[in-house]
């Protein structure tokens, strides 16, 4: 295994820390998390005009072409600024599937018009029920000549309320007991469908979240992605990658997090001098710090072994419970170490601690990370 960037990725993530640091300060994120659409369509622009958006996709549709590892290193980087907005949504989710299964048509439609940041996707995935494996999807698709009509409730969409396209998952035939994989297909639906109603609320992370009504929506057959029947496979890769990418969003605000409380104990004053001095604050920060560097580490060989093709579910599923459960920790240790300053919502340390929180139930918590890691050691 190799994970040293290259010289090109370090001079991508500089620029990134550098945009980011510049153009979200935390101000602008607080205002941002108080708008309807959660998301600065300026500051969407600006990252398009960058190559962001394009950064995985084909030179041919436009994109630059990178690798999986160039995105993590960009996400690592908005994490670290809380950079609010569809990006994992639209160029993991989104993107990375349509790149793996899609037409040439589909690629030739969609692909293009992502790279240049006028199109932004969502994952209907997650059912009332909450869970992200194969048995949850209750939405139905019905064959009807040269279309689909989709009927059902998806909960917990991030951002539909201002996605051009859905990627729906839909069960288009009954499975046999206990194989729920059976019989799902992936469906690029438009958002502006007929029947289609989005109700978006509020979350602890401030990232908009909504509720999808599929009411007898119709949906051209030439919008499946992927093989009828048989979409699980595709959405298993997806839902490795958009771990991983979480895991990499959530060490960038790790990192920072580690950072900003280490600068404010070297800086904090009691009993005649720093808090930085006290052996207990010392410990404390260094737990933090390996925290925060285990999760990254781990984090990078998941996504080093999903790069090149290997078997990674228990590498892929250690890291999200690892990185999940260490950046809410350590959050919760900067507040701790803060004081009262810490818990106020007007400090940044808040916006971060909402942030962990959050990525804690992102693509499946900790617990249903352990099963996974449990069923592939033969448990």
């Amino acid at each position: 295994m190799n994970i040293a960037f290259t010289e090109e990725q370090e001079m991508l993530r500089t620029s990134a820390r550098d945009f980011v640091e510049k153009e979200c300060p935390a101000r602008l994120v607080r205002q941002i998390e108080e708008s309807e659409g959660g998301y600065s369509p300026e500051l969407w622009r600006k990252m398009a005009d960058l190559g962001w958006m394009g950064l995985v996709i084909p030179e041919e549709y436009g994109g630059v072409g990178g690798s999986f590892l160039d995105l993590l290193l960009l996400i690592e980087e908005m994490g670290r600024g809380c950079l609010p907005g569809p990006f994992l949504s639209t160029l993991v989710l989104g993107a990375l599937p349509i790149m793996a299964a899609g037409t040439a048509e589909q690629k030739e439609e969609f692909l293009p018009k992502i790279a240049q940041g006028e199109m932004i996707l969502a994952l209907a995935l997650t059912e009332p029920s909450a869970r992200w494996d194969a048995a949850s999807i209750a939405v139905g698709a019905v064959s009807e000549k040269e279309q689909y009509i989709i009927n059902g409730t998806k909960l917990f969409i991030e951002y539909a309320h201002i996605a051009d396209y859905l990627l729906c998952v839909a069960r288009t035939k009954d499975a046999p007991t206990g194989r729920g994989e059976d019989g799902l297909s992936l469906f690029l639906v438009d958002a502006r469908s007929p029947g289609l109603k989005c109700t978006p609320f509020k979350t602890i992370g401030s990232v908009p979240q909504c509720e999808v009504v599929f009411d007898n929506v119709v949906v051209p057959a030439k919008n499946m992605l992927g093989e009828r029947d048989r979409g699980w496979p595709v959405v298993k890769d997806m839902l490795e990658r958009g771990a991983i990418a979480k895991c990499a969003e959530s060490i960038g605000g790790a990192r920072q997090v580690v950072e900003m409380t280490v600068a404010y104990a070297k800086e904090r004053v009691a009993y005649g001098r720093t808090i930085a001095s006290f052996q207990t604050v010392q410990h404390m920060c260094v737990s933090m710090l390996s925290y925060a560097d285990t999760a990254r580490n781990i984090t990078y060989e998941a996504a080093w072994r999903l790069s090149e093709g290997l078997p990674c579910a228990k590498q892929v599923a250690s890291a999200k419970a690892w990185a999940s459960e260490a950046y809410e920790r350590i959050t919760k240790m900067g507040a701790h170490l803060h004081g009262a300053i810490g818990f106020t919502r007007d400090h940044d340390l808040g916006l971060y601690y909402r942030r962990a929180k959050a990525a804690t139930l992102a693509f499946g918590d900790p617990d249903h990370q352990r099963e996974v890691v449990a069923r592939e050691i033969g448990l």
